[in-house]
Parts: C-alpha cells; sequence; structure tokens
C-alpha cells in the first residue's frame, strides 16, 4: 500500500504529525488520547471503510519503542548477510508459560522477550524472515507484527 493513501486514513481519522517510515506500514502519529486499546479498535474500524480490508492494528508508544532500543537485545553481536535481526510486536499479552521462550529452533533464536516484544535471530543460511514470521503465529497467534532491528531504529530516529 501506497505510504500517501496510509497517512491519509490517519489524517482523516483526526490524528496529528502523522509519518510513515519505509513501506512495511509504520505510521507515526499524535493522538489526544493514550488509550492504546480504544485507538487500536478505532484504526481497525477505519480499514475496511477506508481501504477495504481488515487488519490487526498493534500500537506502541515512542517511550516503549525508545526503551527497546535502549535495552539493545542483539547488544554484543553483529548482524551479517547470514544472520538477520527481527523484532516480533505482540498485540496481547502472552501466556506465561508461551513467552518463556518464545518459539526456538536451529533457524531462530530468541534473544529477548519482553511484554509483547520478542526479538530473535534469524540464521539466513537456513530460514528466511517469513518462516519465523508464520511460526511465530503459530505461537502466539496471528496478531503480530515482524519488523527489522533496522527498521525499528529508523522509527526511534524518526521521533
Amino acid at each position: 500500500m501506497r505510504n500517501e493513501k496510509l497517512r491519509g486514513v490517519f489524517e482523516d481519522l483526526g490524528f496529528g504529525d502523522v509519518r510513515t517510515v519505509i513501506t512495511t506500514g509504520n505510521v507515526l502519529f499524535d493522538a489526544d488520547t493514550s488509550d492504546v486499546g480504544a485507538l487500536e479498535q478505532q484504526i481497525e474500524a477505519a480499514w475496511p471503510e477506508r481501504l477495504g480490508f481488515h487488519s490487526t492494528t498493534i500500537i506502541r508508544t515512542v517511550e516503549e519503542v525508545q526503551q527497546l532500543v535502549a535495552t539493545d537485545p542483539f547488544a554484543g553481536e553483529v548482524e551479517t548477510p547470514g544472520r538477520s535481526f527481527q523484532v516480533t510486536f505482540l498485540k496481547h499479552v502472552p501466556d506465561p508459560g508461551v513467552a518463556a521462550g518464545g518459539p526456538e529452533g536451529g533457524d531462530f533464536t530468541s534473544r529477548a522477550v519482553g511484554d509483547r516484544v520478542i526479538c530473535s535471530v534469524v540464521d539466513l543460511t537456513v530460514a528466511r524472515t517469513p518462516d519465523l514470521m508464520r511460526r511465530m503465529e503459530r505461537t502466539f497467534g496471528k496478531q503480530l507484527t515482524t519488523r527489522t532491528w533496522k527498521t525499528v531504529h529508523r522509527i526511534v530516529r524518526q521521533r
């Protein structure tokens, strides 16, 4: 989807300082409320009416994303053409037993599991990011989204 259309939905909903970050559905905006659940519901209700599809909306505050970056879950590690750093944001807090380790395997390793976030290293010699995303969906359900660590940093720099 083109960023202009995505920004337009948020602007039409009355949000301020609307900006998109690359073409992966990342939208930065200001809102008059801090009720994240209400904001997610409002935006999710707009998708079918304005763009013709249903989609899960996952909101994180600037402070939450800045705090994630500050924790540096990949500290001491090097991203290479054969290793990708990924961050999966969950809409809801998972069951404690499931959240304890996240999905593991020879192709994925969880580096940090937090409140509605899982940081993973993908071994690109045996798997790809979509494989990680499918495994995350099987483990945590479909209400999640995955971004590269570089994209997370880019979002913080935009704010």
